[in-house]
């Protein structure tokens, strides 16, 4: 009879562990989703979300470059590649802008940029390109086409305008893009 006594309060002393388990686990769920329904509630009374993860802010931002000459300014929007990421990291810079052809604006920045993983281009009006043979960074103002050794590294966003009236030394900066949200 005592063996089956102490049995027993094993049994009861086990149970009354596991109930006591169950009710804190389920305190700190009740915790976490009124939290959740508060930040919910909050969100709806603003009208934004007030949560936001890293990788959405890191999707929100993306490479830009401003270009500065004579009160005007020039925006580009760079891709993803390792010449675009190449010359962002080399900014901000003070340099002179030469004119070529009939509708390009090139400048050299100190150091040359790899290409290995970056578009051919096909330069149209508002195209930034690098030309690899001559390690110039080329703004485009008009339709040029593709040639060899000829890379994108992004489009103008605004200020497109004013690339064909740049002259002598230009201000370049890295300008970070703030994706839409819809």
């Amino acid at each position: 009879m005592l063996k089956m006594f102490r049995n027993s309060n094993l049994f009861l002393l086990i149970a009354a562990a596991v109930i006591l388990l169950a009710g804190f686990t389920e305190v700190g769920l009740n915790q976490k989703v009124h939290a959740q329904q508060r930040i919910t509630k909050d969100e709806q009374l603003s009208g934004e979300s007030k949560e936001v993860s890293l990788t959405n802010e890191e999707e929100e931002i993306k490479m830009g470059i401003r270009v500065e000459s004579d009160g005007k300014t020039i925006v580009f929007k760079l891709n993803e590649s390792t010449a675009a990421r190449s010359l962002y990291e080399q900014l901000p810079m003070t340099i002179e802008v030469e004119n070529y052809s009939n509708n390009e604006k090139i400048f050299y920045p100190e150091n040359k940029l790899d290409v290995s993983d970056t578009p051919a281009a096909d330069a149209k009006d508002g195209t930034l390109g690098y030309y690899a043979p001559w390690g110039d960074v080329i703004m485009f103002y008009g339709d040029f086409g593709s040639a060899s050794g000829l890379y994108e590294l992004g489009k103008v966003v605004s200020g497109g305008e004013n690339i064909a009236s740049l002259s002598g030394i230009i201000k370049i900066e890295r300008y970070q893009i703030k994706k839409e949200l819809k």
